[in-house]
């Protein structure tokens, strides 16, 4: 009997280790860190060559244009995909995926993968997924375990136990991250594998150990996808899903139940948690270097240097990390790369805003991208999609000029329409109703000019959105 695949793609987190590249509104997950696609599109192209079902996304409700539109330019026909109001964690995550799944009376196998994830071998990968649906038929609650080919102290791990046929084994149990010591223990004693946070398991078995190990957990998940509504290409669950308790699979079910069964692989795997790991991946030159943009380097060796807005020259450093973007600069020691995230927690505490928000900022329509900006003006780069359109809109304290430097432009501005082409501009008073379309072929390009007292993105009163934006 042919088993059904169902890819469960968790798209939430925000990636702190990977921060200046990584923002609370544009994570790892959809940046192309380690090739041409995103984390997100590699994951999804890994998939070709599998016989599965259209994928489950889930995201958070803040990246859903972000993700939608990736699926989109990969030609990905998504089969849901879910917005969570607020992150939980990945049990609640998997269980709205996995009652979606159930409806019905449907029980495909779910294969769980994280969206931020780096595997070389994409085809030993399909292959591991083609034994654990065998194995996984029955009600085993599988999960991958990565061959370690060094002592790691920033992953945990699993320990096997009985060995059960196809090269599956028993879980014996589950351990957190270990010291180095530890590590190089578990390393050699060969029983030992990393946990890759990848799963596989039937909708309705995962949902019934869920039951049976936390039910508070169950319940309010339950409940949360009995409301389930559509919302454009987006699915959301009840309101009640905010106030779920917010846990991760391991410790909800995984580390608790006795179906848990572990397959060992060997397809290239890194979590790319940090810049260190992301060296690890990245092509590299004669000298060790990761090389990415404008650089130049000279007696440097094995460092990764990342360029995104200008030139970067580094000249006799070793082990070193720097990673420029346009508003931020990042310099670190290559031993240091896990402990970034201390650095974007004293950016919040300071009350700055450079964890949030990269200078260009992805909307459904397109991008702007601040240029300048002092107490009473504000220039920004607008980029609008061809067929894209902005909300029908005013604000409180600005007013704003128009300038398109590429394509075509139509204008709505209190009760005037008017078409803009390159060299042509136009006023938009404070208080008037206005909304920017591009009915062109290419994409339009324009310069604002914002004047006023108060120049922050909350000013916009919607009165119509093509996106369900309040």
């Amino acid at each position: 009997m042919t088993v059904e695949i169902l890819p469960v793609i968790l798209a939430g987190g925000a990636g702190t280790r990977l921060w200046p590249l990584s923002r609370e509104l544009y994570p790892k997950q959809y940046l192309p860190l380690a090739g041409e696609h995103t984390m997100l599109q590699a994951t999804l192209d890994r998939l070709d060559g599998l016989d599965v079902l259209s994928p489950y996304v889930v995201c958070n409700d803040e990246h859903r244009f972000l993700a939608a539109e990736q699926m989109r330019s990969l030609g990905t026909d998504w089969g849901a995909l879910i917005l969570e109001p607020k992150g939980r964690n990945t049990a609640p995550a998997i269980a709205l995926a996995a009652h979606r799944a159930a409806a019905n009376g449907g029980d495909p196998v779910l294969l769980v993968l994280p969206a931020d994830h780096f595997i070389a071998d994409a085809q030993a990968f399909r292959s591991a997924v083609r034994t654990g649906a065998e194995i996984v038929r029955d009600g085993k609650l599988l999960t991958f375990g990565v061959v370690p080919d060094r002592p790691e102290t920033g992953f945990g791990y699993i320990r096997a136990g009985a060995a059960m046929g196809k090269g599956a084994s028993c879980v014996a149990e589950f351990v957190e991250k270990p010291d180095a010591e530890t590590a190089e223990r578990y390393v050699e004693s060969g029983e030992y594998a990393w946990n890759s946070g990848m799963f596989m398991f039937r909708a309705k078995a995962f949902l019934a150990e869920l039951e049976k190990h936390r039910p508070d957990i169950a319940d309010a998940v339950a409940e949360a996808a009995a409301h389930f509504k559509a919302d454009l290409d987006f699915l959301r669950p009840g309101e009640s899903f905010a106030c779920v308790p917010a846990e991760s699979i391991d410790f909800a079910v995984m580390e608790k139940t006795d179906r848990a069964v572990v397959l060992p692989i060997d397809v290239g795997w890194s979590d790319v948690g940090s810049f260190g790991a992301l060296l690890a991946v990245v092509e590299r030159d004669a000298a060790g270097n990761g090389v990415r943009g404008d650089v130049l380097s000279v007696d440097t060796r094995d460092s990764l240097l990342i360029a995104e807005s200008r030139l970067i020259a580094a000249l006799g450093v070793t082990d070193t990390i720097v990673v420029e973007t346009a508003d931020a600069v990042l310099v670190a020691a290559r031993d240091r790369a896990q402990d970034v995230k201390r650095l974007v927690d004293t950016i919040k505490r300071r009350g700055r805003t450079e964890h949030q928000l990269h200078r260009r900022v992805y909307r459904p329509w397109g991008t702007y991208e601040t240029i300048a900006e002092s107490d009473r003006y504000q220039v920004k780069r607008i980029t609008v999609n061809p067929g894209a359109a902005l909300s029908l809109q005013m604000h409180h304290h600005r007013s704003e000029h128009w300038i398109v430097v590429r394509g075509t432009a139509t204008v709505v501005c209190g009760e005037k329409e008017l078409v803009l082409h390159e060299n042509e501009s136009t006023y938009i008073p404070m208080g008037s109703r206005h909304r920017l379309t591009n009915p062109g072929k290419i994409p339009l390009h324009l310069i604002e000019v914002q004047v006023g007292s108060y120049l922050g993105e909350d000013d916009i009163v919607r009165f119509d959105d093509v996106y369900g934006r309040g």
